[in-house]
């Protein structure tokens, strides 16, 4: 199900071509239509971005001309605030219709920013979701290479938010890793590839969940000017210009793979989701990390709030593990982007202005630069440019 005609008339004929191939019984319709789309369904895959790459544009360079230098701008900050503001009505609209149509259902979200969406609709619905994010596993898949050694035999335990959470055990082979991966560090050619982690981890002990350029955008440490920048985040890796220039060659290859003129390769992704839903249809018991309500899961973070966990998955659905306390450094990081998580999802249920302000305000990034008047003026100029994608506003 999509809202735009064209791209879902060339993703339902990719799927055709490739049930074709690989499983020709496989039922494929699509539609306009989400009530349609979710009515009698078991799981439901959300993948949105609401206002696509015009209010994406807005979330990056309004705050750019206030000199907030946003890599993605898709977790806190100017632009994580303001996406969860277009999309926490959209997801909750979602929802409701679930609770209409298949309450029974699995929201597995995709859509980011990932802590502040689930929160939301934790506080506001009664829809079972999990969110899903590739930033642990694929973090683990790095740190095996920079150790050099195979995915397969290393073990991690990681714990925290989305987008940042930490490797509190790394292992290879039963060991402790952290030694090769300290080691590692003194590879210039390695530490060049992870600079704003391994700095992070020279001071905290612990490895950080998401990329560099990532990372840097949720601290106030290496983007407070365009020398630190320059220092610390080249080269720059600039998302809605890779966003902007890609989607059109992507769509271009898929259609030569329909009309087969290019092969199709399948591949197993790292991604979660098919092993959720397979564990619960077979009962065949997967480990993942999921972003699930903190219901005393992470005892040093807030009761309520959204965070990152090893979850067991079985045929009863996810299963959170308790992780306990945090090392106090980790959480007390982890508590800064959190503050920011707390209002914004005030805001979209709220309807709040004044805390919008406020979880900008309190960016760890945003108030290493600005001043709280600067603040204001920015996040009024990006209320007037994006009131179209947030009802409330108009």
């Amino acid at each position: 199900m999509d809202i735009d005609a064209e791209r879902l008339n060339v993703i339902t004929r990719f799927a055709y071509t490739l049930a074709s191939k690989y499983a020709s019984g496989l039922k494929i319709q699509s539609t306009l239509d989400r009530r349609e789309a979710l009515d009698g369904a078991d799981y439901v895959i959300v993948m949105i971005q609401v206002g696509g790459l015009e209010a994406f544009e807005y979330d990056i360079y309004i705050p750019l001309k206030y000199g907030v230098n946003q890599e993605v701008g898709d977790t806190i900050g100017p632009g994580g605030v303001f996406r969860g503001l277009r999309t926490i009505p959209v997801l909750l609209d979602i929802c409701y219709d679930m609770e209409d149509l298949c309450p029974d259902a699995l929201l597995i979200n995709y859509a980011n920013p990932m802590a502040i969406n689930c929160w939301a609709m934790n506080r506001a619905t009664k829809i079972r979701n999990v969110g899903l994010c590739h930033s642990v596993q694929g973090t683990a898949r790095t740190l095996a290479g920079y150790i050099g050694v195979p995915y397969e035999d290393v073990y991690y335990w990681v714990a925290g938010i989305n987008h940042q959470a930490f490797f509190l055990e790394f292992k290879y082979r039963g060991r402790d890793a952290y030694p090769l991966l300290w080691k590692a560090m003194e590879n210039r050619e390695i530490y060049e590839k992870d600079k704003v982690r391994f700095e992070m981890m020279k001071y905290l002990g612990y490895f950080i969940t998401e990329s560099s350029h990532h990372l840097s955008e949720y601290i106030p440490y290496f983007r407070t000017n365009e020398e630190r920048r320059r220092r610390y985040c080249e080269p720059r890796w600039f998302y809605l210009e890779i966003c902007k220039t890609r989607w059109k060659p992507h769509f271009e290859r898929i259609e030569r793979q329909i009309r087969g003129e290019e092969p199709i390769e399948i591949n197993r992704s790292d991604e979660y989701g098919i092993d959720v839903i397979y564990s619960m249809e077979t009962g065949r018991v997967c480990r993942i990390n999921g972003n699930v309500e903190n219901r005393g899961l992470i005892t040093n973070l807030p009761y309520g709030c959204c965070v990152e966990v090893p979850c067991m998955v079985d045929r009863g659905g996810i299963h959170p593990c308790y992780v306990g306390d945090l090392p106090p450094q980790c959480a007390a990081l982890n508590r800064t982007n959190i503050n920011v998580q707390e209002l914004a999802v005030k805001a979209a249920l709220e309807k709040d202005r004044t805390a919008v302000v406020e979880a900008i305000m309190f960016d760890p990034l945003t108030s290493a630069i600005l001043t709280p008047r600067e603040i204001e003026e920015m996040v009024n100029e990006m209320f007037k440019a994006e009131a179209k994608w947030i009802p409330w506003l108009s």
